[in-house]
């Protein structure tokens, strides 16, 4: 479909068993006609050096022509110390440099994220929208997608097992297609 929106998932965390992911993977399952998700893996994203900001390893290229490719982002965070993951903070940091040359600019985002705890995510989530005023990104507002107890949301495969937590997740791609749209027809 010509008109099909492409949506660029990155999952915060590196852990292959973690339940971002899993939330990731359960996002790209539950796509609406006309959205694809299509994902990033950070593992590959070296440490961010303004030394190399200019020449950036081929990682970094290949992230920042995807992020360029996308309609828009959708990123999927745990919550390290009441923050932003530092591998999520690298690779945000990696594409918005050098300055003047940021592959975020002008992007639509949603974000959400899952965690044992009882905030799901809260803070990082925060943390992660004052990034997105300096990177002059669109984010989309509500619905906030904060999966609490996520031991409990997900299986022993990590395969998404509760249909709150699908429903929230189809929700906020719904509303952020929607945005999209949106925005591209008011640009």
């Amino acid at each position: 479909m010509a008109d099909t929106l492409t949506i660029l998932g990155i999952a915060g965390s590196l852990r292959k068993g973690s339940y971002n992911r899993a939330a990731l993977r359960a996002a790209v399952s539950l796509v609406p006609d006309g959205v694809a998700i299509e994902t990033f893996d950070l593992a590959g994203i070296p440490p961010f050096n303004e030394d190399d900001e200019q020449n950036p390893p081929a990682a970094v290229t290949e992230l920042k022509a995807r992020v360029r490719a996308a309609d828009a982002i959708l990123l999927v965070t745990p919550e390290y110390n009441y923050s932003i993951p530092g591998v999520l903070k690298n690779a945000i940091d990696w594409a918005s440099r050098p300055y003047g040359d940021s592959a975020w600019n002008g992007k639509p985002v949603a974000v959400m994220g899952a965690s044992v705890g009882t905030l799901g995510t809260a803070r990082a989530q925060y943390h992660l929208r004052q990034c997105f005023v300096f990177l002059n990104m669109h984010p989309l507002n509500a619905p906030e997608v904060m999966i609490t107890a996520a031991h409990e949301r997900f299986d022993a495969d990590a395969k998404l097992t509760d249909d709150g937590t699908r429903q929230r997740i189809g929700h906020l791609i719904e509303a952020l297609a929607a945005w999209t749209r949106r925005l591209k027809a008011s640009a």
